[in-house]
């Protein structure tokens, strides 16, 4: 049996050369030009070939253990400090940690080696992703539809950066939908989608990536039923929503946006238009346009959109909408607002249950009971002026410059009755516009007297009191304790603001 001997493709060279030498068709010293050798090393290789063949040329070292290599006990101990200190570290930073908290020098190399060797690091080839394998289309329009935002320069600069919203269908690859919005939103997306039920029906399934409009991505969520707004949206519309685990999986729009970033950029420069508004306006002229060059026709001819039930209020439906409990006293908090519902034979059934909010887009909200609307309004938080008193928040701005004024008027009072330094005096004068005053530093073994005059008292009637009684009459007043709070019409003066 015949032994194989594995050589390289610079030893199959070599081997080459010596046969023609040994056929008498290259002269030695040729052959050490060709190998790049001398005529001396070319003659110990020719002798060696006549004896025992190609066998000879292969490499003595092959299959030996380098001379260099590092002691089994080495390995075993630089493995033991990667698995119990840095199993999740690089072999870069890995090294670097070896040499400087341990005194452990190894090459980078050697390291990702023996990392790899024992599973604690992926080799850039163990790390490519799996290919792919194409899906096939669905069979038919409105049963599968991908939707997705393209956020690009649309208008060049002519207009604020913005997003594209598209609906591909996945059976024709059709344009359904496109939309300018500002950016990827529920309540855009809740605009577009009504748009695309209104003008096609409602398809089987929308197909999206995991964004937060469509998805809960929080691991653990306490609150809530596993459904976001727009979720909650299409399980009432009877719409189921796939979210893909790859952008490739979703290919029909991700393909349609390098489409759409090419010409329809070119389309909105070509006419001229630079905003939103003018680009949705021509958004459907360009779908129709290509629809006609880039659509394909579908399987099966039937079409798998669905009619709108009489019952599927889309106004409704298409509006944020969350639970809160009714209180007792009729009242409940959302927004950071607390709303005060109307007594009524149906709020009084709502009492201490769980109601809906349901905000608009415009923030308009609406509370309701079992779908029954319950009257209610925004209570206002009193703004106070100080303790015990209350304004009206109509009266505030008026009262808050009566407020500034009296201020002003209490600053001059102490100015005059006062004893203050010449320096004091001089900053309070320019503080509040007068000229200051040019005076010397008094001398240190001046001794400064103590003024025995008192305060001036306030006028009975406070500029605050008549700025009220001015602004709303009230009734005859009542002197307030300190601490008890007035109605919100009134605002009572104790001679001292």
């Amino acid at each position: 049996m015949e032994e194989l001997t594995t050589m390289s493709t610079k030893e199959l060279d070599r081997a080459a050369v010596m046969a023609r030498l040994s056929e008498h068709s290259l002269s030695q010293r040729a052959a050490a030009e060709m190998l790049q050798l001398t005529v001396r090393q070319v003659r110990r290789l020719q002798r060696a070939y006549a004896v025992q063949g190609a066998a000879a040329l292969a490499s003595k070292r092959r299959g030996r253990p380098s001379n260099r290599k590092l002691a089994a006990d080495v390995r075993a101990r630089v493995l033991a400090l990667v698995k119990e200190r840095y199993a999740d570290f690089g072999p870069t930073l890995a090294c670097e940690k070896l040499r400087e908290q341990h005194d452990v020098v190894v090459s980078v190399e050697t390291l990702r080696t023996w990392m790899s060797s024992e599973g604690l690091w992926r080799t850039r080839m163990q790390r490519r992703k799996p290919a792919q394998s194409p899906r096939r289309r669905r069979s038919c329009l409105g049963e599968l539809v991908q939707i997705d935002g393209s956020d690009h320069e649309w208008f060049e600069g002519r207009a604020p950066r913005c997003t594209l919203l598209v609906y591909v269908d996945d059976a024709t690859s059709r344009l359904m939908e496109l939309r300018f919005v500002r950016s990827e939103s529920t309540f855009e997306y809740f605009a577009a989608t009504e748009r695309y039920v209104r003008a096609h029906g409602k398809p089987c399934a929308f197909y999206s990536d995991k964004a937060g409009v469509f998805r809960v991505n929080a691991k653990d969520a306490r609150a809530g039923d596993g459904y976001t707004q727009f979720g909650r949206a299409m399980y009432e519309l009877n719409i189921d929503v796939i979210c893909a685990n790859t952008p490739a999986a979703k290919g029909r729009v991700e393909r349609a946006h390098q489409t759409l970033q090419d010409r329809l950029v070119k389309e909105l420069r070509l006419r001229g238009i630079s905003g939103r508004d003018a680009g949705n306006a021509y958004l459907g002229e360009f779908m129709k346009d290509y629809n006609q060059r880039f659509a394909c026709e579908p399987q099966s001819p039937h079409d798998a959109h669905r009619t709108l039930l009489p019952q599927e209020n889309l106004a409704r439906i298409f509006s944020w909408q969350e639970e809160r409990r009714l209180t007792g006293s009729l009242t409940l908090h959302y927004n950071r607002v607390m709303y005060v519902v109307a007594s009524t034979p149906a709020s009084e059934k709502a009492r201490g249950k769980r109601v809906t909010v349901r905000e608009e887009e415009d923030g308009t909200v609406h509370i309701e009971y079992r779908g029954e609307h319950l009257d209610a309004y925004a209570f206002p938080k009193d703004a106070r002026v100080h303790q015990g008193a209350i304004v009206e928040n109509k009266l505030l701005g008026h009262v808050l410059s009566v407020i500034a004024q009296g201020q002003r008027e209490r600053d001059k009072r102490t100015l005059q009755t006062k004893r203050l330094t010449l320096r004091d005096e001089d900053l309070m004068r320019k503080a509040m516009g007068e000229p200051g005053l040019t005076t010397r530093r008094p001398r240190a073994n001046q001794k400064r007297q103590q003024s025995a005059r008192s305060i001036a008292p306030l006028p009975v009637t406070h500029p605050l009191a008549t700025a009220l009684q001015s602004a709303k009459p009230h009734p005859k007043p009542a002197t307030l304790d300190r601490g008890t709070q007035a109605d919100n019409c009134t605002l009572q003066s104790t001679g001292h603001f």
